[in-house]
């Protein structure tokens, strides 16, 4: 088997757990812009001990390249654990992130996300580097 059995995609409209990549369409050569992921957009994810998203990590592959680069690996480590039990914690982490970024060639940015009971999930945009 290949990790691409694993990969669920979906309209992330639709599907809570989907990565969303808020990002320019076009950007400048060598110029910093920022790059927003969330998980649950339209439809919100649980956030709880039990159900949670653990990660998002997000690639840049050129359209030249052979193997995307990763650009970032955010953990969420915070799903409302206690000594008093699951839920009862003082603290949560939600799945939304901002990066900054340079690029110099065109290509694809991909998300992957981890939800502990769904599994991996994966949403691609193209980026146009002028």
């Amino acid at each position: 088997m290949s990790i691409n059995d694993y990969l669920q995609t979906a309209d992330w409209k639709k599907e809570k757990h989907a990565p969303v990549i808020d990002s320019p369409e076009k950007v400048k050569s060598g110029e910093e812009f920022s790059v927003s992921l969330t998980i649950g957009k339209e439809f919100p994810h649980p956030n709880t001990t039990e159900h949670h998203i653990a990660w998002i990590e997000l690639y840049f592959k050129s359209d030249e390249g052979k193997f995307p680069s990763l650009m970032g690996r955010f953990e969420f480590s915070s799903h409302g654990e206690s000594v008093k039990g699951a839920n009862e914690g003082p603290a949560y982490t939600e799945p939304k992130v901002s990066i900054a970024l340079k690029l110099k060639e065109s290509g694809s940015l991909t998300a992957l996300s981890y939800c502990n009971i769904h599994g991996l999930w994966e949403s691609s945009n193209p980026i146009i580097v002028e």
